[in-house]
């Protein structure tokens, strides 16, 4: 099925690309091209020696970028995850001059959309969840032969699911009398397993969150950006990363956290600003979508996106 059929609608897309602060002729990085939303108002801005590189892991997204941008001089992109960033970059001779870098985390609209990629809970669909179906083991591959100390933990840690082990044990017993291989196939054992439903929330919203999460390596790959992105930015260049839950916005408020206050010295020891090694500066505080975008793409509700300066 193409994923043609199946819309995008970037998130926080005009606060995201303002607070980037377009330079014409500069540098600047969509980690997660997705369908390409942010990247196309990039472009838009930037002038003939602008120069925009996207990442993807997801083999349609590469398919679509090629399609859309591929008459563009000013465009490229690279098929593999943004944990990749700073080894890319240096072998193009671009670390450390980039003026800009976008993460947009999380699944896209088509990857949920389509059951055949494995995502949703709603839909019967092969239970893959993997961005690049073409890399790697599947959900199915991973939960039924998966220890089930092993899946509580993912469930918990990743999923932050409170009933991780009772849901464990459920699905343990489940693939005893026969394989998992299909999405509704797991909900509805976890939807059985689950005592408190969550309002407006399908029980199976924070198993399928944590397995997929574990599965594609996120938040693994996400501390590997934050870092290279340091490295990789010039002076005054910005770091943005819209998340969608509170495991990834709380890396990304850390990072930002340590990267603003720099060393850690005793308090009452007598040192001057400049010699506290700060790295980067807020720009701003953290943005949520408004009425008119939660109205028009529920999926919004979520989003916070946090920008910080490298100094």
């Amino acid at each position: 099925m193409s994923t043609e059929q199946f819309e995008h609608k970037p998130v926080l897309l005009n606060e995201s690309i303002k607070a980037l602060g377009i330079e014409a002729n500069g540098i600047y990085v969509d980690g997660t091209f997705g369908r390409g939303g942010h990247s196309q108002l990039i472009l838009e801005q930037l002038g003939d020696a602008g120069r925009l590189i996207a990442f993807d892991k997801d083999p349609q997204a590469i398919a679509k970028a090629e399609e859309k941008f591929a008459d563009d001089p000013r465009f490229s992109i690279h098929h593999g995850s943004f944990a990749e960033l700073e080894e890319y970059l240096t072998a193009q001779g671009l670390c450390g001059k980039v003026n800009g870098i976008l993460l947009d985390l999380g699944v896209s609209s088509p990857q949920l959309d389509d059951p055949q990629r494995g995502f949703s809970f709603q839909q019967s669909g092969p239970l893959d969840m993997r961005m690049n179906d073409q890399q790697g083991m599947s959900a199915a591959q991973w939960i039924n032969k998966a220890k089930e100390e092993e899946i509580a933990s993912v469930l918990y840690e990743y999923g932050e699911e409170r009933y991780s082990r009772r849901i464990a044990k459920a699905i343990v017993l489940a693939r005893e009398n026969e394989l998992l291989n299909d999405t509704k196939q797991l909900a509805e054992i976890v939807k059985a397993a689950h005592p408190r439903w969550e309002k407006k929330k399908h029980p199976a919203t924070r198993s399928f969150q944590g397995i997929r999460i574990f599965i594609n390596n996120e938040l693994g790959d996400l501390d590997e950006c934050l870092t290279q992105s340091y490295h990789c930015l010039a002076k005054n260049g910005r770091l943005e990363v819209i998340s969608f839950h509170s495991l990834e916005d709380r890396k990304v408020k850390r990072f930002f956290k340590r990267m603003v206050e720099g060393e850690k010295l005793p308090p009452d020891l007598p040192i001057m600003e400049e010699e506290v090694n700060r790295k980067m500066k807020l720009e701003g505080k953290r943005t949520k979508a408004g009425k008119q975008e939660l109205y028009e793409n529920p999926r919004a509700r979520s989003a916070v996106l946090r920008v910080a300066e490298k100094l």
